[in-house]
């Protein structure tokens, strides 16, 4: 019992001896400030060209196509009036020769140096189509002779209009490869028998019928 009294009475000394520390002051909280922007605000076409996304990605089906070109690029669907005008500045396009909106097999200056050709030409490959209507209104005729000697006629003149078109394409693949030595940029086919075929196919349709329209006239001259 006596040594529990002397330890507390020498924690009690050494309290006592210990000088008091003062209370650090309290200050008060400062009421926050709003620091500035330092910029100006930006304008509201900025502003919506910040907030556009990563680019989408093309579409993957068809569906998926025509889902997308019935809405703006903010996603907004188009009205009727707005689609039907939308298309029909596409077709202009298309019909113009526009290499954003004619099919990949009509791009490049290449391709449309062959088309030039092609339509300044008259072609006897132009009348494949007519003889074929031609060959199945002779077939339904009651004269005998006609029924007999048409076809052979018609047949001569497709295997002219064959001839014809094969020489010129050989002739034109060379033209277009002479002035187009580098290749064609669009990365499609330089070869003979590609520009052959497609100058052919275009051939092959009335002037009417072609996309792109005809830039030349039949007969102008084209270098």
């Amino acid at each position: 019992m006596n040594l529990l009294r002397r330890k507390s009475a020498t924690a009690e000394s050494v309290e006592a001896a210990e000088p008091a520390v003062p209370a650090a002051p309290t200050v008060p909280a400062s009421p926050a400030v709003t620091a500035g922007k330092g910029r100006p605000t930006p304008k509201r076409r900025e502003a919506q060209g910040q907030r556009r996304g990563p680019v989408a990605p093309p579409p993957m089906t068809q569906r998926e196509a025509v889902k997308r070109a019935k809405q703006t690029p903010d996603g907004r669907k188009l009205t009727k009036d707005e689609r039907r005008a939308l298309s029909a500045e596409r077709r202009e396009k298309m019909m113009r020769g526009d290499d954003a909106y004619v099919l990949p097999r009509d791009r490049g200056p290449v391709r449309a140096y062959v088309r030039d050709v092609v339509d300044s030409r008259r072609n006897l490959a132009g009348l494949l189509l007519p003889f074929a209507v031609l060959s199945i209104i002779v077939m339904m005729l009651p004269n005998l002779i006609i029924r007999t000697y048409g076809p052979m006629v018609l047949l001569v003149a497709l295997l002219a209009a064959v001839v014809d078109s094969a020489l010129f394409g050989r002739r034109l693949a060379r033209q277009a490869q002479a002035k187009f030595p580098k290749g064609d940029p669009s990365g499609l086919s330089m070869k003979g028998g590609a520009l052959g075929f497609y100058g052919f196919n275009r051939a092959c349709l009335p002037r009417r019928m072609r996309a792109p329209r005809p830039r030349v006239k039949a007969g102008q001259a084209v270098d």
